[in-house]
């Protein structure tokens, strides 16, 4: 049976607030291999077109991917199917940002469950749009979760 989980329907959208640190943004960057000083040094970040240090776009991206993976699997069994991030602006290491999905599209997956196209972004507090996102979802309700995922098409 093809039951779409939960309460998703097109225009359903979900968010949280983040807050950055230079700690942070330094830590997660160094993690990803991204050594670029304008993530961990600011005196060099200082001397930059930011002119003081930024976040990676490895890290805006990956809390904007988390914030799909967190919120939906906890509606239903979720996989990510692909995504694309476009960098706008800089998200500077000392700031608060929204993250936000919307649920743009629903498609029946022929085997079990539907894709969800999502349209999201990460914006400063003043509204002013960072990081813009697409994605695809695949989400399935699973009465026993023993059984395996369904496969990608």
């Amino acid at each position: 049976m093809n039951i779409l989980p939960g309460s998703l329907h097109v225009g359903y959208r979900f968010s949280r607030v983040h807050r950055f640190d230079p700690a942070q943004v330094s830590a997660f960057a160094h993690a990803a291999g991204d050594t670029n000083p304008l993530h961990h040094d600011a005196q060099a970040a200082a001397k930059s077109r930011f002119g003081r240090p930024i976040a990676s776009g490895t890290h805006t991206t990956a809390l904007l991917l988390g914030l799909a993976a967190s919120h939906l699997s906890a509606l239903a069994q979720v996989v990510g199917v692909r995504f694309s991030t476009e960098l706008l602006r800089p998200v500077f290491a000392d700031e608060e940002v929204r993250l936000e999905w919307e649920i743009v599209a629903i498609q029946a997956h022929p085997r079990n469950g539907y894709f969800l196209d999502l349209a999201g972004a990460m914006e400063g507090m003043e509204g002013d749009c960072r990081v813009r996102g697409r994605g695809r979802v695949l989400v399935w309700h699973d009465p026993n979760p023993s059984h395996a995922a369904p496969q990608h098409d």
